[in-house]
């Protein structure tokens, strides 16, 4: 498995989910996010969800593998 994998890569118009592990920063999360599911709009994918107000949209530990997040990323 990648260091970030894309699982979700439709999550309404702007938002996909990444299964991501604990030390990848957010420019490595988006590099991947660019390169294999581009997002359509000019800036490209541009955030990663580490905070959010929304609890849909914050951060949960993957259930299959440990040590690793699942982050919504968003154009």
């Amino acid at each position: 498995m990648k260091r970030v994998e894309v699982t979700k890569p439709v999550l309404g118009l702007c938002y996909m989910q990444v299964c991501a592990v604990g030390d990848a920063t957010d420019a490595e999360i988006l590099a991947h996010c660019n390169l294999t599911n581009p997002s359509g709009v000019t800036g490209g994918w541009s955030l990663v969800k580490r905070v959010s107000g929304n609890p849909n949209h914050s951060p949960v530990p993957c259930d299959i593998y440990e040590g690793r997040t699942h982050y919504i990323v968003a154009c």
